[in-house]
């Protein structure tokens, strides 16, 4: 995968990511940061598994890229997300969007962390101490 989109196995590197959409045209920079939380709907959480179908997913990063960028008018977008089993606190997922204005550039990061959980081809498995349940659609 290039710079600017990835699927790792490994911790991901918010500063790593930054780095790929950062210019000096840029008067603004957002990240995203998700990380695994303790508690979610209404359950305690020990754990997060993600899988992915890696052979998609930087096509639809790109494309998620690609739509952000259209729409907000911004300058880069990167996405890198995290598979595999992740620990409380663990970092899931980051979105860095660089931007002329600060306006656009949140505007767009929210945008691509939604887009991304609508068509991306990654799903979270959640485990508890009731046991392990998958979030959302999963084929």
């Amino acid at each position: 995968m290039s710079g600017r989109f990835l699927l790792s196995g490994e911790p991901l590197d918010e500063a790593a990511v930054v780095s790929t959409v950062a210019s000096s045209r840029a008067g603004a920079l957002v990240t995203f940061v998700g990380r695994v939380r303790a508690r979610s709907r209404d359950r305690d959480v020990s754990r997060l598994e993600y899988e992915a179908f890696p052979e998609m997913v930087e096509a639809i990063f790109k494309q998620i890229a690609d739509e952000t960028r259209v729409k907000f008018a911004v300058d880069a977008v990167a996405i890198h997300h995290r598979i595999g089993v992740l620990s409380v606190g663990d970092t899931s997922v980051i979105i860095a969007v660089a931007a002329e204005h600060r306006q656009p550039a949140f505007d767009a990061c929210r945008f691509a962390i939604d887009r991304l959980k609508q068509i991306a081809p990654i799903w979270k498995k959640e485990h508890s101490p009731d046991g392990a349940t998958w979030v959302g659609d999963r084929p």
